[in-house]
């Protein structure tokens, strides 16, 4: 998806906060030994990586919190950065052998050679997106969730019907817009801007009345971004949500051995405890159906 702005520990900032969100955290550091996988698969410096013996991994430029702390993401703080250096031991990497660089959203989804093995920006799956890359086992799954300025008329909306009239902010190519036009259908077009921290400052300056954004994102603004803000709630999704996943070069012959990495994470709850530690095991938010 998109991102917006932070350098400040998440934790810290949401902690009394009014926006739903209660959570504690303390950082974790980068894995410091490789480690084999017990499939017997290559793994390491056995790896066909762009560079030998390295893992280069890709993420927005800048990151963001709650995603990455402090735009840094080198330093393991953050639930991307920590997932990374846990799939990173999985597949044999030191943390030393983890090479972070910086991409655009766009330039992550687009076809053609890559100068990264794995890209993680909070990056949906869809069927379009897999056409030009790879993508890899989910990671994380959210919903998409309403941010309202004070005195929004979509403040109190108990059902998306009573978000008809609202007048709504969104990121351009993003799986937030289209929640946002298929699901919530307003009845006026939605402005449409650049990236999640334009749409944001739109909000605060009162250009629009409510912005549409992942569910630890909007939780974030809410709390340190706009200033009287609130999430009113969350959008219903039958299908689970929106998955977040690596995005890999078309054909990588990486996709099958990170996939099987983030599954035995999952398997043995560490990529849960990651989830608890940087976004939230505690999240409530109503459901707007």
């Amino acid at each position: 998806m998109t991102r917006i702005r932070g350098g400040t520990r998440f934790a810290a900032i949401l902690a009394g906060l009014s926006c739903l969100l209660t959570l504690t955290a303390c950082a974790p550091a980068p894995v410091t030994s490789p480690s084999a996988s017990a499939s017997g698969k290559p793994t390491g410096h056995n790896l066909a990586t762009v560079t030998p013996g390295k893992l280069t991994i890709a993420t927005g430029d800048p990151a963001y919190a709650p995603w990455v702390i402090a735009d840094d993401p080198a330093s393991g703080k953050g639930f991307e950065p920590a997932v990374s250096y846990a799939v990173a031991k999985k597949l044999g990497f030191a943390a030393a052998d983890v090479v972070w660089v910086r991409t655009s959203f766009d330039a992550a989804i687009a076809p053609g050679p890559k100068n990264w093995d794995l890209n993680i920006q909070q990056l949906s799956v869809t069927a379009e997106r897999k056409q030009a890359v790879d993508f890899s086992s989910p990671y994380y799954t959210t919903t998409q969730a309403i941010l309202a300025r004070a005195g929004s008329p979509a403040i109190g909306a108990k059902s998306v019907a009573d978000l008809a009239d609202v007048q709504f902010g969104a990121p351009v190519g993003t799986t937030s817009l289209t929640a946002l036009v298929n699901i919530v259908k307003p009845n006026n077009d939605p402005k449409v801007f650049n990236n999640l921290e334009d749409a944001t400052e739109a909000l605060r300056n009162r250009q629009v009345e409510a912005i549409i954004a992942d569910l630890p994102q909007a939780l974030y603004i809410c709390s340190a971004e706009v200033k009287g803000s609130v999430v009113v709630g969350q959008l219903d999704s039958k299908a689970g949500g929106d998955s977040f996943a690596y995005v890999l070069p078309k054909g990588s012959p990486l996709t099958a051995v990170v996939s099987a990495a983030l599954d035995e994470l999952r398997a043995d709850k560490t990529l849960a405890k990651i989830t608890a530690e940087w976004l939230s095991d505690s999240i409530s938010v109503p459901v707007l159906k």
